[in-house]
């Protein structure tokens, strides 16, 4: 199987509880956050995210850093125009990966963030975005993303929203914790198990972000 390059869009949708955070923790917790800055946009102040070792937090109002490493901002719901500002600066800035902890939160009719989905590609800026509720979310999500992971879905309407996107039966009720995980580019659909622990993927952030700050402070 085939994960995102340093220039496409994962998006990773299910129900609460379904295992789709530390999905998206995992994955992340893989990045090039070495190499460039990763934004982490956390709308519900997740305890998973905010155990991160060595990630920096900033505000929404704040200019997009230009340094490697992880980077955590919690927008309240109504920050709508600080969150699209903050994403015309990224997009302006260019080689920043961007994880967006619920997607439908950014706004349907956010330019910025659709900006940042259908021209990410050509300006580095890599893509995860996650969400509970598919339905509710820019369709631009679903139409821009390269790759799709997708746990368990309670309603009908979700399950039938992200259908529409990926051409094969992804209907079946599978084990808990394991997800359908589908590559657009080579049309490929696997099922996933569980990914690793909690503890094993914040061991992996903290390694690693350890050895961006012994590297920096050379």
């Amino acid at each position: 199987m085939n994960f995102p390059s340093d220039k496409q869009r994962l998006t990773i949708v299910g129900a609460t509880g379904s295992g789709k955070t530390q999905a998206a923790m995992w994955h992340l917790s893989r990045r090039d956050y070495l190499s460039r800055p990763w934004i982490v946009y956390d709308y519900k102040y997740d305890s998973m995210i905010n155990q991160i070792e060595g990630a920096i937090h900033i505000a929404v109002t704040d200019e997009p850093p230009t340094q490697p490493g992880i980077y955590i901002v919690h927008p309240d719901p109504g920050e709508v125009d600080e969150v699209a500002s903050q994403m015309w600066q990224i997009w302006k800035q260019e080689n920043i990966g961007v994880y967006i902890d619920e997607g439908y939160m950014v706004g349907n009719n956010n330019r910025a963030f659709r900006t940042l989905l259908t021209q990410g590609r050509s300006k580095h800026i890599p893509m995860i975005i996650l969400s509970q509720r598919p339905v509710w979310m820019d369709k631009f999500v679903f139409t821009e993303s390269e790759f799709f992971q997708v746990f368990r879905l309670q309603n009908t309407r979700d399950i039938k929203n992200v259908g529409e996107f990926i051409p094969h039966d992804i209907t079946k009720r599978l084990p808990e914790y394991y997800s359908y995980y589908y590559d657009a580019p080579d049309d490929s659909l696997v099922i996933l198990k569980p990914v690793p622990n909690e503890n094993v993927i914040l061991d992996t952030f903290s390694m690693r972000l350890q050895t961006l700050k012994i590297k920096t402070a050379i």
